[in-house]
C-alpha cells in the first residue's frame, strides 16, 4: 500500500530546484547549499541561506495529516515555547502563518539548532527531563487537541494487525502470527479497560533520544509530528533502556523529578508495556503501509523478509510475557 493520497511516490517532484523555489517563495535567498536530513515519513532538508544561518525545510506527507492537525501541533509547540520551555517551533512568516502551500505540497520552515542525543544515564540527566516533560504537560492539560488523534487500541493495534495480517505476513508463519494477535489484544484490551479513566492529555508522542538536542546544558524537544492525545506514560516510557531492575531505577529518577511540577498517577505504570507493544505493531504497520515508497526498501532493506517477520513474533511474544508480568515499581 502506498500513501494514502494514491500517490506511491508523494515526494518524487522534490528536486533541489523545487525545493529552493518553495524556500525562496517566503522571500529568503537560497544560496544553492541543500543537505538531506534523515527522515522518512515527511521529507527534510537542511538548505543554506545567503547570508544567515541555514534554515530546515519540513515538507509533509501528502495525506497523512490535514492543514488542521498540523496547525494543532504548530500551536501547541508556540504554546510550549510562551512558556519558555526548550522546544523548536515552526518559524512565523509576516502573514503570521506557519504552513506554507506550494503547488502540490506543504512545507514550515524551522530553525537549525544543532546538539547531541542526551546520555540519559549519564548524572542527572533523567531528572532534568522529568522536569521539562512535566511542565510540558501541565500545559498539554490546559485543552485538547480537537484534530489530532488519540493512541489507542483500534489504531494502533487492531488496524495494524489486521493490515500485516491480510497484506504482509507470509503464509508459513500466517496461523502463528494470527493467534498471538488474538492473545495480545485479548490482555491489551483488559489494560487499557483496568486504565480506562487515566487522563489523556496533549503529549509530545515520540519522546526518545532521538528527538531531544541536548545543548547549552540541557534538552531541546523537537518533532512534534506525533504529537497526539495519549496517558503521560507514553512521554517517559521511551527514555528507558536496559533490563528490568535497570529500568525500574530510571524510571524511579524520572517520576520523582517529573513530581516536583506535576502528579503522577502511579495507574499509568500498568500501560508502560502496553505503550511499547503498541509501538511495536504500529511501527510494522507503518513500514508496510510506506513500502511503496522508494525510500523505504532503501533505508529499509531488512525489512518484510521471512526472517524480519519471524524476529517480529518473537519480539510479540516477549512483549506478551512482559504484559503478563507485575507493572514496574516505584522505587
Amino acid at each position: 500500500m502506498g500513501d494514502p493520497s494514491g500517490n506511491p511516490h508523494p515526494f518524487e517532484d522534490l528536486t533541489p530546484d523545487f525545493i529552493m523555489d518553495a524556500v525562496e517563495s517566503l522571500g529568503h535567498r537560497c544560496d544553492g547549499r541543500i543537505l538531506a536530513l534523515n527522515s522518512y515519513e515527511n521529507r527534510v532538508y537542511q538548505v543554506g541561506i545567503e547570508d544567515s544561518d541555514p534554515l530546515i525545510a519540513k515538507f509533509y506527507r501528502p495525506g497523512r495529516w490535514s492543514d488542521a492537525q498540523i496547525l494543532e501541533e504548530h500551536a501547541f509547540c508556540a504554546e510550549l515555547l510562551e512558556q519558555e520551555l526548550p522546544v523548536v517551533p515552526p518559524l512565523v512568516d509576516e502573514r503570521e502563518q506557519t504552513l506554507h502551500p506550494f503547488r502540490d505540497h506543504r512545507f514550515s520552515l524551522f530553525p537549525r539548532r544543532g546538539g547531541r542525543a542526551p546520555e540519559l544515564d549519564y548524572q542527572d540527566n533523567l531528572s532534568v527531563i522529568g522536569r521539562l516533560l512535566a511542565r510540558i504537560h501541565r500545559i498539554g492539560e490546559q485543552q485538547p487537541f480537537r484534530h489530532r488523534p488519540r493512541i489507542d487500541l483500534q489504531s494502533h493495534a487492531v488496524d495494524s494487525i489486521d493490515f500485516i495480517s491480510r497484506h504482509f505476513i507470509p503464509a508459513e508463519l500466517q496461523l502463528a502470527y494470527d493467534s498471538l494477535a488474538r492473545d495480545l489484544l485479548t490482555i491489551l484490551e483488559q489494560r487499557f479497560d483496568a486504565c480506562r479513566d487515566v487522563q489523556y492529555l496533549r503529549v509530545h508522542g515520540d519522546c526518545h533520544a532521538g528527538n531531544l538536542l541536548w545543548r547549552d546544558g540541557g534538552p531541546h524537544f523537537v518533532d512534534f509530528d506525533d504529537s497526539r492525545m495519549a496517558p503521560a506514560m507514553q512521554d517517559l516510557w521511551m527514555l528507558l533502556s536496559g533490563d528490568r531492575e535497570q529500568q525500574q531505577l530510571q524510571l524511579s529518577k524520572i517520576v520523582e523529578a517529573y513530581r516536583q511540577f506535576r502528579d503522577f498517577d502511579v495507574r499509568e505504570l500498568q500501560l508502560i508495556e502496553v505503550l511499547r507493544t503498541l509501538r511495536i505493531l504500529h511501527y510494522s504497520a507503518w513500514l508496510a503501509r510506506r513500502w511503496e515508497d522508494p525510500a523505504f526498501p532503501h533505508s529499509f532493506p531488512w525489512f518484510n523478509t521471512v526472517r524480519y517477520w519471524e524476529e517480529h513474533i518473537l519480539e510479540l511474544r516477549e512483549q506478551l510475557a512482559a504484559l503478563q508480568q507485575p507493572p514496574m515499581q516505584l522505587g
